[in-house]
């Protein structure tokens, strides 16, 4: 067990938990919540650039009781019941079961960022999403670092996993 402790995985995991829990800290404290109603961007949050290539990034300060884009926020209890039992089982797949080491450090990052979310629904009630983008006209929804460990460690496995297909398609046969 020491060894987990001292391992890059879990170090990414504790990293990724604290920089989204100290990042929604930050909102909570020090940002307005959003209002949609004002037309002025950024709807009371911080411009951090206009207009780069077409793309506007704020932060601003929004919650979310669903899961993404605010889906299934009537079923918040579920929802929580859900997470919990899914970061548990990807958890003991990570320290258990896991024999291909190229997953650890993208499943750390989904298991980090979902068990973000969930301490989200004890400490504030809901999840505080605050990284806003408006890509090209499109009003992105809002989102936290903890959506994005989860987005990111998602992709990097199907990109393994499309990577190792790949490889056993093209393998020559052996004689």
């Amino acid at each position: 067990m020491v060894k987990l402790f001292r391992s890059t995985p879990f170090l990414l995991a504790l990293f990724i938990l604290a920089a989204d829990q100290l990042s929604k800290a930050y909102t909570v404290f020090f940002i307005p919540p959003a209002r949609y109603s004002s037309f002025f961007y950024p709807y009371n949050g911080i411009p951090v650039f206009q207009d780069f290539l077409g793309i506007e990034f704020s932060i601003i300060y929004t919650t979310n009781k669903g899961a993404a884009w605010g889906a299934l926020a009537d079923f918040q209890t579920q929802l929580l019941i859900f997470r919990i039992i899914l970061i548990v089982t990807m958890l003991g797949y990570l320290l258990f079961f896991n024999k291909n080491r190229s997953q650890t450090l993208p499943l750390a990052m989904v298991v980090a960022g979902a068990f973000g979310n969930v301490i989200d629904y004890f400490v504030y009630g809901h999840v505080i999403d605050m990284l806003h983008f408006v890509l090209w006209g499109y009003d992105f929804p809002v989102f936290n670092l903890a959506d994005t460990a989860i987005t990111l460690g998602i992709a990097w496995l199907c990109l393994l996993s499309w990577c190792q297909t790949g490889e056993r398609k093209f393998k020559p046969a052996s004689k």
